[in-house]
């Protein structure tokens, strides 16, 4: 009797102590998949879980991983869309380089000289008659003695005859005339024709600047050379009767080929002239003409890239590392889904069978 009642106590705390081990092991196994359902960030730490995560009921923590998988989309849709706004600004980075290529801004500035390159002026005067051509200083010009006269020419002048560039048929015939240099001390050129009566309604001389005298004076073709020269630049006029002040200012541009233009820019004042000759000699009508250098200064005038590679580069850099950050932020985020699946449908039939 004494031991029938020893080995039914044993077997008690035998079944006592096989249940507390099994309780242990349930515990245990359920610490391992809490610890695998913690979420985890970029860096590999884990992120805070809820106390509520250890608690036995099944439908509580189904609930849970439901709640982070719709999370985890949710920001991976989010970093999806951020990924698309990088892509973005990088293309919209290299189409802003790539414009600023195509479309240099011009940049001026203006350089300051003593004197100038005597410049050319060619003059058409057709049956008109060079009177008089002298240099001035300091803007005056002193009163006109025996006007309509031949007076005296101080000015170191060429004659050519050359085919006109437009017809390739009509002679046309050039006075060239060496124009100022010293803008210091405002030196100008005053010119004077006269032109007997003419049948025409309208009477001027035409005329012409380019840029450099010695080049036409050095020049071994120099019909050529003025054909060429009134192919680029613009012929002006003056009338009889007036007195036309011409001022000149010189515009250099650099071109794409890394040659350089030149092209005069010139500003004019006209002003009536009285003639007090007699009735007689009024017949002859008279021009008068002034060259002079507006300002010291030479306008130069190039096109400045303002596309700096250097910070689009950065900006690229900026975009790509941000494009790296939150594609590992993704492939993280769907490891994670993934584990979180396996270790549901590891659990679902281990549940079921505590249930049954």
């Amino acid at each position: 009797m004494a031991g029938a009642m020893i080995r039914k106590e044993i077997s008690r705390s035998y079944q006592e102590l096989n249940d507390e081990t099994e309780r242990d092991t349930q515990s245990a196994e359920l610490q391992e998949d809490l610890d695998d359902l913690e979420p985890q960030d970029s860096n590999g730490s884990a992120l805070p879980v809820d106390d509520e995560t250890g608690s036995n009921n099944p439908s509580m923590r189904f609930s849970k991983a439901c709640l982070k998988n719709v999370f985890s989309v949710f920001l991976i849709f989010i970093y999806l869309l951020l990924m698309a706004v990088a892509v973005f600004l990088a293309y919209q980075t290299i189409t802003d380089f790539r414009e600023k290529l195509k479309h240099p801004v011009m940049s001026v500035r203006y350089k300051k000289v003593d004197r100038f390159e005597a410049p050319g002026i060619a003059l058409y005067p057709g049956k008109a008659q060079l009177l008089s051509c002298k240099h001035h200083y300091h803007d005056h010009i002193p009163p006109l003695v025996n006007p309509g006269q031949l007076g005296e020419v101080q000015c170191l002048t060429d004659r050519i005859n050359y085919t006109d560039p437009y017809t390739n048929h009509t002679m046309k015939q050039a006075l060239i005339v060496k124009g100022p240099t010293d803008v210091r001390k405002r030196e100008l050129i005053f010119l004077q024709f006269h032109q007997n009566e003419t049948e025409q309604d309208f009477s001027a001389i035409g005329y012409l600047l380019f840029f450099s005298y010695q080049e036409f004076s050095d020049s071994p073709d120099k019909a050529q050379f003025m054909k060429d020269t009134e192919s680029s630049y613009s012929i002006w006029t003056f009338s009889g009767g007036f007195r036309t002040w011409v001022k000149m200012s010189l515009v250099k541009t650099s071109e794409k080929d890394g040659g350089e233009s030149v092209e005069f820019r010139q500003e004019s004042s006209v002003v009536k002239y009285s003639d007090q000759r007699p009735d007689s000699e009024k017949g002859n009508e008279l021009f008068f003409v002034v060259f002079e250098w507006r300002d010291p200064f030479i306008q130069e005038v190039r096109d400045i890239i303002t596309a700096n590679p250097w910070n689009t580069i950065a900006s690229l850099c900026g975009v790509f590392l941000a494009l790296f950050k939150a594609a590992d932020f993704a492939k993280l985020s769907v490891k994670w889904m993934i584990k979180i699946r396996k270790r549901h449908l590891k659990r679902n039939p281990r549940e079921m069978n505590q249930v049954t």
